[in-house]
């Protein structure tokens, strides 16, 4: 590596045949915008790469869907969780599955009220369909406090 932190004189692709440990992984994540290059690195098992991969604004909807069904340890999915439901790409049927997905953490006790809050903040979901994750099993009083929060606060209002 150069003094920058960059493979000298190689672009992205070819960086993936030189990395060597956790750090190299996660400095490439940050810099690209190759979505190939980003679907080889979330193919590891580093979830502190899958993070900055989800907050990386060229990563793809169909790679943040992926990423969101990962599992590591219970503060990493959720953190994982939180920052795609945040990722401005995920829209559509990806965003609705992303719903889906965080409704099923709710009810198994993960707790995944970073990614709830997020998705409370995002105009394209109905109010309806947030409130309802409010009130399953595994959601709180501070969390459906939170949600009313961010549904408040939303450009739509």
């Amino acid at each position: 590596m150069d003094g920058s932190g960059e493979i000298s004189g190689m672009d992205d692709v070819e960086a993936l045949e030189h990395l060597h440990h956790g750090g190299d992984y996660r400095e490439l994540a940050e810099r690209t915008t190759n979505p190939y290059v980003l679907r080889q690195l979330a193919r590891g098992e580093y979830p502190f790469v899958w993070q900055v991969i989800a907050r990386n604004a060229a990563a793809p909807t169909d790679l943040l869907s992926s990423l969101s069904r990962r599992r590591n340890t219970t503060w990493n999915d959720n953190y994982l969780l939180q920052l795609i439901a945040a990722h401005p790409a995920l829209t559509g049927e990806a965003l609705d599955g992303l719903v889906d997905l965080v409704a099923v953490r709710l009810r198994e006790g993960d707790r995944p009220y970073g990614a709830v809050v997020e998705l409370a903040r995002r105009p394209e979901l109905s109010i309806e369909r947030l409130n309802w994750l409010g009130h399953l099993p595994g959601a709180s009083t501070n969390l459906r406090r939170r949600i009313i929060r961010a549904l408040a606060a939303r450009p739509d209002r």
